[in-house]
């Protein structure tokens, strides 16, 4: 069987084979453009056809670090902007129901049941969702403190959230968004068993 050599441009095994030369391309277009540059006006600043320019910004061809140094010089940026949008990190978490990793938080010791359901990795903004069980062996907690922001939503039960001298009685569909430097917690267990999700962002700088 003869082989296809017009093979589709955007078949997944291309598509991986060219990421690097899309992403170079990408931050090519972005800088030309940011300066208000044609393609022309790069051109003879590189010394490079205006159609070589035009397969690099659309990633049709890997550009030598010759080619690489020439645009950079004319873009005004290191020869290293090129390559990060490639660089960054595209993360994901997929978790099947009651497959959340179990953590221990302060408020273990009170009872409560924390499912970590993902975590953002290599950011400089953390953010980490938890589901939250309170059956009947746990125990009241309205003192917890912490840096950043928190948002609680109840899946099931009813409580009386506390946040500063503030309480919230809430029941199932209800949302809280709050600083969580403040005391704040289930200050009265109404009905149980209560789930509730609790997603915390904080800055990876205020990391102990």
């Amino acid at each position: 069987m003869k082989a296809n050599k017009d093979q589709n441009p955007h078949s997944t095994s291309g598509a991986k084979e060219n990421r690097l030369e899309v992403a170079i391309g990408r931050q090519v277009h972005e800088y030309r453009v940011k300066l208000g540059m044609t393609v022309a006006d790069l051109a003879r600043q590189t010394g490079l056809s205006a159609g070589m320019l035009s397969k690099i910004e659309n990633g049709g061809t890997s550009p030598s670090l010759a080619t690489l140094q020439a645009m950079s010089k004319a873009l005004n940026v290191p020869v290293t902007a090129f390559f990060r949008k490639f660089e960054e990190q595209r993360d994901a978490t997929y978790v099947k129901a009651g497959h959340g990793l179990a953590i221990e938080r302060r408020g273990t010791r009170a009872g409560h049941q924390y499912h970590l359901l993902g975590h953002s990795i290599g950011k400089s903004l953390v953010v980490e969702p938890y589901l939250v069980t309170l059956t009947e062996t746990a125990d009241v907690f309205p003192i917890f403190q912490h840096a950043g922001q928190e948002f609680v939503y109840i899946v099931e039960g009813e409580v009386t959230y506390r946040h500063g001298d503030k309480l919230y009685p809430m029941t199932a569909g209800d949302s809280l968004f709050f600083d969580a430097d403040a005391p704040h917690g289930p200050e009265e267990l109404k009905k149980l068993p209560i789930r509730l999700l609790s997603v915390i962002v904080y800055s990876r700088t205020g990391e102990n």
